[in-house]
C-alpha cells in the first residue's frame, strides 16, 4: 500500500470584500481644506514641469478622500501617451466616443495623468478619451495630474470606463509586472499584490502574450485556486510564472487534440474545451489542501494524453458549461 502523500498547508489569497458603508461625514477632508495653492512645495515641481512642456495649470486642489494634491491642467495632446502596459485600444469604443464628443462639442471628463520618466505625460486612465480627442484633431486635453507616479500601477482599480475581460486584464497585469521589474524588481512580489490583483493573471498574461486567442478562461479557475503571490523578488517570482505558463501551454495542446477528436466524431458544443478540462481536473475530487499547481498540471496532462473520446456521447455534453471555446 502506497504511503499517503504528505499534505502541505497552502494559504489562499483572502477574498476581496467591498468596504463596509461608513458613517456619514466620517472620512476625508472638509471642502475648505481642499484648497491648495499652486506654489505649495508638494506640487511646485509638477507645475513647473507642466508649464515647461507647453501645458497650462488651470487649478490645484487636494482630493477630498485622502487629501492628496492634484493639479488640474490643460496638456498639449501630443505630449500625452497611454501607459505602456495598458490594455489594447478598442477601435469601436474610441470611435464611438469620438462621435459623441463631436456631436456635443464638449470634453468634460479629464484623463488622469502622471509625468513620464523622461518627458511628456502618461495616462493610466483615459486611453480611449485620448484616442477620441486625437481622432477629432484636438490640440489639447484636460487632465488631473497626480504627483505620485505609483498611481500608474493602479490602472486595474482605476480604469472603469470599459469593463475588462480576462484577456485584457491578464495582458495589463503582465505589462505592469514587466514595468515594475525596471522600477523595483528586487522587492517581494507580495508587495505589489494590490497592483497585480491576482497571481493567476500574471501567468495568464504570459499565455495571452504568446497566443492572442488563448482560451485562458478554461484554466483560470485552476490557476486562481492554486497560485498565490510569492515572497520572492519580482525577478525570481517571474521565473515561476514562466514555468507555469509553459506547463499550461503543454496542457492546452493536449486538450486541443482531444477537442479536435470530439469534433471529428461529430460532437458539437460551444463548451468542448471546458468539458475536457473539467473531465481531467483532479481538483474536483480533492478535499482539504490541494496539491501544488505543478503536480495538478502534470496530472491533467497525463489524463489529457489518455482522454478517450470514444466514450463521450452527445448527451454527456448537455450539461457542459463554463467559458465558451471562442471566448473574446
Amino acid at each position: 500500500m502506497a504511503a499517503p502523500r504528505p499534505t502541505t498547508s497552502r494559504k489562499r489569497a483572502p477574498a476581496k470584500r467591498a468596504p463596509k458603508k461608513a458613517a456619514a461625514r466620517s472620512r476625508g477632508i472638509e471642502p475648505q481644506a481642499c484648497r491648495l495653492d499652486a506654489t505649495e512645495s508638494e506640487i511646485a515641481a509638477l507645475t513647473r514641469r507642466i508649464e515647461s512642456e507647453g501645458g497650462a495649470v488651470l487649478g490645484t486642489y487636494r482630493e477630498p478622500l485622502g487629501g492628496n494634491p492634484v493639479v488640474f491642467a490643460s496638456l498639449p495632446i501630443d505630449k500625452v501617451e497611454p501607459t505602456p502596459f495598458q490594455r489594447d485600444l478598442s477601435e469601436a469604443h474610441h470611435k464611438k466616443l469620438a462621435g459623441v464628443l463631436d456631436k456635443t462639442g464638449l470634453f468634460l471628463d479629464p484623463v488622469i495623468a502622471i509625468t513620464a520618466p523622461k518627458e511628456g505625460f502618461w495616462t493610466p486612465n483615459g486611453r480611449h478619451r485620448l484616442a477620441a480627442m486625437r481622432r477629432l484633431g484636438a490640440k489639447a486635453i484636460t487632465a488631473l495630474v497626480v504627483p505620485k507616479r505609483e498611481i500608474a500601477w493602479q490602472i486595474l482599480a482605476l480604469n472603469t470606463e470599459k469593463a475588462h475581460n480576462l484577456r485584457e486584464r491578464s495582458l495589463e497585469v503582465i505589462r505592469i509586472y514587466k514595468g515594475l521589474l525596471d522600477e523595483d524588481g528586487a522587492r517581494p512580489e507580495t508587495d505589489f499584490s494590490y497592483y497585480l490583483e491576482e497571481a493567476a493573471l500574471v501567468t495568464l498574461g504570459m499565455c495571452y502574450e504568446k497566443k492572442g486567442n488563448f482560451a485562458g478562461g478554461a484554466y483560470a479557475p485552476i490557476l486562481r485556486r492554486l497560485e498565490t503571490f510569492s515572497g520572492d523578488s519580482l525577478r525570481k517570482a517571474l521565473h515561476a510564472h514562466e514555468k507555469h505558463a509553459e506547463d499550461v501551454f503543454k496542457l492546452d495542446e493536449l486538450v486541443s487534440n482531444a477537442v479536435a477528436k470530439l469534433k471529428a466524431r461529430g460532437l458539437m458544443s460551444p463548451y468542448l474545451r471546458a468539458f475536457v478540462v473539467a473531465r481531467i481536473n483532479p481538483l474536483r475530487w480533492i478535499q482539504g489542501d490541494p496539491p501544488p499547481l505543478e503536480e495538478v498540471l502534470k496530472t491533467m496532462r497525463e489524463r489529457a494524453a489518455k482522454f478517450n473520446v470514444d466514450k463521450i456521447k452527445q448527451e454527456d455534453l448537455a450539461g457542459a458549461g463554463g467559458v465558451p471555446d471562442d471566448e473574446p
